[in-house]
This record gives structure tokens, C-alpha cells and sequence, in this order.
């Protein structure tokens, strides 16, 4: 047996190589366990890809005068993109991130080589491949029922991750801030309401006139037209609603960065 530089050889001419491992490499295997964790949860599950999918079938088959023009499947699709989005970047996000705390994960996480930025760029990724794996779905479920999708689907990508961005901000400030079992009761709610009265599947027009110019101005109201301005009438990038996503965005992140608690 032969030394070597880094010391003795171990059986089998295996030499040991300690030190840490890439911070890429880590953040990546930590972001594979967020998406493992997710689709492992039964009740992440059912927000994340149930409720999406049997909204998407359920109101397809709703009259075109109730969700508006063309055929439903084209107006509903979109919609339950930017649902898709909501379920995972911010309501999703929130209540793990909430009982995280609550339990001292993050605080220990924050503590290991990983750190607090490795662990918040992690949850980032992770949340990027849990919104794929919607997104795969929905999109091949709307096709086979009918959907014909107009416009640039990179634009679309572009508003999904400027959308993620958003609501993963918005996530992480009300995760970052409340206890777990208010965290849970203001995500839900928040994310009902949402899906009720905020512009996510059901397009600003069909609400009443005074509502309409407060839905334009609500996050998920700018996402849910962006995508439908660029999916059902084939509009290039759709600026004004993106404006909107981005100073909720940017107000979000900078309160998160001031408030945000580690347990």
C-alpha cells in the first residue's frame, strides 16, 4: 500500500479527499429535496397539482359567456397557468417556510455550509421545479383538451418567471413573518380569494365595473391577463401588467429582507 499526498490509500486504492463539496452542487441536492418534499406531501400535492388540474377540466367545461370569449379551454388554460404559479411560489412556499420556523429547520439550515443565501437561492430552484412539473401537466392535459394556445410561448415563460419571482417574494415576507399556524389560515385565504375574486382564472372584464380596475392592479390580476393577453390573443410581452408584478415584487422583497425571521 502507498502513501499518497493527501494521505494512506484506503483498501480497494481509494485515497480520501476531504473538504466540502461545491456550493453549487449543494444548493442543486437541496433544491432536489424541496422538490422531492413537495411531491411527497399529500396536501402540497393537492394544491399544487390536483386543485390546477380539476379546475382546468371543470371550467373548460363551463359556457364561453360565462368565462368570455372563444372557447373556454383557450381562456381557462391560461388562467390556471398563473393558478399554477400562485399554489407554489407563494401560498405553497409560505406555509413551509412558516413551519419551518416554527420547527428551527431554517435556523439550523441557515447554520450548515449551505447558509442562508445557498438555502434561500435553493428554495428558489426548487420552487422553479415544482412550477415545471405543473406546468408539463397542465399544458399537456389543456392540449388534449382542445387548447390552441396563441403567441410566443418564451414570452409566456418570461411572464411565469417574473410572476414566480413575485410571489415567491410575497411568500417568503408572509412566511418570514407570521407564526406557522397564521401563516397557514392568511396563505389559504389569500389564495381562495385569489382564486375567487382576484383576476387569476377568471379574466378582469367578467367582474363587476368597480372591481375591474382594483383586479388590474392586483399581483395575481396583472399575472392571470399578462398570460392571457400573450396565450389567447397572441400579444407580444405585456408590459403594463409585467410593471405591476414588478413593484409588488420589488416592495415584497425589500420588506421580506428587513422582517424576515429565521425562527
Amino acid at each position: 500500500m502507498t502513501a499518497s499526498p493527501t494521505g494512506t490509500r484506503a483498501p480497494g486504492g481509494l485515497a480520501p479527499a476531504p473538504g466540502a463539496a461545491p456550493a453549487a452542487l449543494v444548493v442543486l441536492r437541496q433544491a432536489l429535496f424541496e422538490l422531492r418534499s413537495t411531491l411527497r406531501n399529500g396536501e402540497q400535492l393537492l394544491l399544487t397539482l390536483v386543485i390546477p388540474l380539476l379546475l382546468l377540466v371543470g371550467l373548460s367545461r363551463l359556457p364561453a359567456s360565462l368565462v368570455g370569449s372563444g372557447p373556454p379551454i383557450d381562456v381557462v388554460a391560461p388562467g390556471v397557468l398563473a393558478l399554477v404559479v400562485v399554489s407554489t411560489a407563494f401560498t405553497g412556499q409560505a406555509i413551509a417556510v412558516g413551519f419551518e420556523r416554527r420547527y428551527g429547520v431554517l435556523r439550523l439550515l441557515g447554520a450548515t455550509p449551505l447558509g442562508r443565501t445557498g438555502l434561500m437561492a435553493a428554495k428558489t430552484i426548487g420552487v422553479l421545479l415544482v412550477e415545471a412539473v405543473q406546468v408539463v401537466l397542465v399544458v399537456g392535459v389543456a392540449l388534449l383538451l382542445g387548447w390552441q394556445p396563441a403567441g410566443s410561448p418564451a414570452v409566456a415563460g418570461i411572464v411565469l418567471l417574473v410572476g414566480t419571482a413575485t410571489f415567491s417574494a410575497l411568500g417568503l415576507l408572509l412566511g418570514g413573518t407570521l407564526r406557522a399556524e397564521g401563516t397557514l389560515a392568511v396563505a389559504n385565504g389569500l389564495y381562495l380569494l385569489m382564486l375567487a375574486a382576484g383576476g387569476l382564472v377568471v379574466p378582469a372584464d367578467r367582474y363587476p365595473d368597480a372591481w375591474q380596475s382594483v383586479v388590474a392592479l392586483l399581483p395575481s390580476g396583472a399575472l392571470g391577463d399578462a398570460l392571457r393577453d400573450v396565450l389567447l390573443d397572441g400579444s407580444g410581452l405585456p408590459l403594463p401588467q409585467l410593471g405591476v408584478l414588478a413593484v409588488w415584487g420589488v416592495v415584497a422583497g425589500l420588506l421580506a429582507s428587513r422582517v424576515f425571521r429565521w425562527d
